[in-house]
């Protein structure tokens, strides 16, 4: 077997990724007002049950990234269809840095003091349990302490350079000669 030693264009890699839908999420960190900040991110998602916990991805540049370390907490507040602005802010589309992005949005306390968006699709408040690096950015594994979630808000996703909302499925799908039933994740279960 070859292997083209030639590295990918990474605007094809980017153009690629574009196509996989991700849930939007703020990852947040700062026990005191003045020291919180966060960011945008679509790259978190859970690693295990047991114990309860996620891994999220941050660049190595961003605010968020050394204060994670120094707090050695986190929260993960993922996002519903009224949040786009809150993404933008946080993704600092807006001009608005660290402590103001707090201004936009419901804020609790964590058990842990990270920042909890009160009314998040699901908020995980975590402590950093390990970290992985590579050459961009760090991978960090958070062990969930305390968890919030609201059942029906629909969740936010970002796919083609823009947000979206999933839908459900709910035509009869045909499968070769036999009818499925009507697709929803409760009929897998």
């Amino acid at each position: 077997m070859t292997v083209d030693a030639n590295p990918l264009d990474a605007k094809d890699f980017k153009q690629a990724m574009r196509q996989c839908a991700g849930a939007v999420a703020l990852v947040t960190v700062g026990a005191q007002h003045g020291t919180r900040t966060g960011l945008t991110v679509t790259s978190a998602c859970s690693l295990s049950d047991s114990p309860p916990s996620l891994i999220v991805c941050v660049n190595r540049n961003a605010s968020a990234h050394a204060r994670i370390r120094e707090e050695g907490a986190f929260a993960i507040n993922f996002l519903h269809e009224d949040h786009a602005m809150l993404a933008l802010t946080f993704s600092g589309q807006k001009g608005v840095n660290g402590d103001d992005r707090f201004a936009f949005g419901q804020w609790t306390r964590g058990v842990t003091g990270a920042p909890v968006l009160t009314d998040a699709v699901a908020a995980f408040d975590c402590v950093l349990a390990q970290e992985f690096e590579t050459k961009t950015h760090s991978i960090f594994v958070g062990e969930v302490r305390a968890v919030s979630h609201a059942d029906a808000a629909k969740p936010l996703i970002y796919l083609r350079s823009s947000f979206h909302t999933p839908q459900e499925i709910r035509e009869t799908v045909t499968v070769g000669d036999l009818d499925s039933r009507h697709l929803s994740w409760t009929d897998f279960s």
